[in-house]
């Protein structure tokens, strides 16, 4: 029997949340670095998923499948395409960088009238998440899949409400109501999607018998599996909803500035980098996968509400006040790039889009981890409570502009790249949404070099003339993050190899081929030929 690598990937840091959660109350340290134990073993099992991965092999790699629920059809499967492989891969690093950035967070503190829920719970909540995330990223069992996209919800709700930020302008108790409004409004707004795509997994199982993606997949390729065309849009919207609402997707959005600015900077990144991202990834692994032509159906609208995105996330960033609320729509038209590049139906477009999903994770967490050093040296959020910081903390405000410079997709760093690749393949399909799209890329570099001014430029304000620069923690905090940010800048051709074999399936199993340029040239004979 072969070592089921997949199981265990996704296993160990479930394990290391129950042990974490398991140390005495007194051991607070013990079990920070547990947990941090915990995810690197993730991080290990995660580079040999990539090793033993083979681009140019089947599309579904290193699966595993057992009976689980007979009766119903329902399945133990697990297995990864390039596009899992790479996102796996984020995850996986991500996360010990989330618990090294929250080192102190949870923390009880001395002068609160209230006691704050216990330190190592926060931390295995984490290695919670990060074990759902993965199995959704392995999960080829359509109704497997939907449990674990689910059930993240949980642990997230409770990092969101109880361990809250501390920066805020407000009494505890007002803290503590924003808090509890943001994480009720994230849980509300996700469960109604998960419903609604209940519906649609169901629907898929009484249309298809069964909930194996490869099964129906290569079914609806044979010919056996036919669809009503009404019936398929019908699922296709079920499924595709529950994504939008986890992605963000404009009119969607409206959870993710609250759950992010009322969340510790660590918990942002993992909403918007980590958890988010199961919504991106589905669309193209089950919305093309399963339903084809409803998905051609849709594309239109779906690429004016992803142009929607980008746009009025940017602008909102514009006029935002809170560092932590600018990241945060700036993350939303981020997302409609994404979902431009999946839905534009070219190689480019998707490639640019699972790069993009990488990148994004990235950068958003680079920029919002030393946002998160510098809010909780200042004690706010607020952007007019700062000024001339980079005279008194050079390397924080030094990390804070590449991480800015990153979101605003410099060439030279990672998500020049995958932003690129997302308008060339937009161009080819699209042009008008093509040009329109680059107004994001302008509104960008505003929200972006403006925040950065007005934080960290100009005189130094009285409030952070004493604030103490990026400590040794912080520094191996952020330094690989930027490292990978201009490494896969220079060379991203180490995801893209994985990465194209999986696009170019996705690409058939929608029956779609990239747009063949017209070009005049001149032919021997001296005439103009096409």
């Amino acid at each position: 029997m072969n070592f089921p690598l997949l199981t265990v990937t996704a296993a160990v840091p479930a394990v290391g949340a129950i042990l974490t959660a398991a140390v005495p109350a007194a051991r607070r340290t013990a079990a920070k670095w547990l947990a941090l134990f915990f995810s690197l073993a993730t991080l290990a099992l995660a580079v040999l998923i990539a090793i033993r991965f083979e681009p140019g092999g089947d599309r579904y790699q290193l699966t595993e499948s057992r009976p689980w629920i007979a009766d119903f059809g329902v399945r133990y499967e697990l297995g990864v395409d390039g596009i899992g492989v790479v996102l796996i891969g984020l995850t996986a690093l991500l996360i010990p960088f989330v618990i090294a950035a929250g080192w102190h967070d949870a923390d009880p503190l001395e002068t609160s009238s209230k006691r704050w829920r216990p330190t190592q719970g926060f931390f295995a909540l984490i290695l919670m998440v990060e074990a759902m995330v993965i199995i959704s990223f392995e999960a080829t069992d359509v109704f497997l899949f939907y449990i674990f996209f689910e059930a993240m919800l949980i642990p997230m709700y409770f990092l969101i409400g109880g361990f809250g930020d501390r920066a805020h302008s407000g009494s505890d108790e007002n803290a503590a109501a924003q808090r509890s409004y943001a994480a009720v409004k994230f849980l509300l707004y996700n469960l109604v999607g998960g419903l609604i795509m209940l519906a649609a997994v169901i629907g898929l199982y009484v249309v298809a018998g069964n909930f194996s993606l490869q099964e129906i997949t290569a079914a609806r390729a044979a010919g056996t599996l036919d669809m009503a065309t009404n019936t398929e849009r019908l699922l296709f919207l079920g499924f595709f909803f529950a994504f939008a609402v986890k992605a963000p997707l404009w009119p969607l959005h409206t959870w993710l500035p609250n759950a992010m600015g009322e969340s510790t900077a660590p918990v942002a990144v993992l909403i918007t980098a980590v958890v988010d991202k199961v919504g991106t990834f589905a669309m193209l692994r089950f919305c093309l996968g399963l339903f084809p032509e409803a998905s051609k159906w849709a594309t239109p609208v779906i690429l004016v509400l992803a142009l929607i995105s980008i746009v009025y996330g940017a602008l909102v960033a514009v006029g935002q006040r809170d560092i932590k609320r600018l990241v945060a729509y700036a993350s939303i038209s981020h997302f409609g790039f994404i979902i431009l590049g999946i839905f534009a139906m070219t190689s480019q477009g998707q490639s640019g889009a699972t790069l993009y999903m990488v990148n994004h994770g990235l950068s958003t967490a680079a920029l919002m981890l030393v946002a998160g050093f510098l809010i909780s040296r200042r004690g706010s959020r607020l952007i007019a409570d700062y000024g001339g910081v980079q005279k008194v903390a050079p390397v924080l405000a030094g990390t804070f502009l590449i991480g800015g410079l990153a979101t605003l997709s410099l060439p030279g760093l990672a998500p020049f790249v995958s932003e690129f690749l997302v308008l060339v393949g937009t161009f080819a399909r699209y042009p008008v949404i093509g040009i329109i799209a680059t107004i994001g890329i302008v509104l960008a570099a505003l929200y972006t070099l403006v925040l950065y001014q007005r934080t960290m430029t100009g005189p130094v304000k009285e409030e952070v003339r004493t604030m103490p620069d990026l400590r040794l923690r912080e520094v191996l905090v952020v330094a690989p993050l930027i490292a990978l940010l201009i490494g896969l800048g220079v060379y991203p051709k180490v995801l893209t190899d994985i990465v194209n074999p999986a696009v170019e399936h996705t690409m058939s199993d929608v029956k779609q081929t990239d747009p063949k340029p017209e070009v005049a040239v001149e032919a021997k004979n001296g005439e103009e030929a096409k």
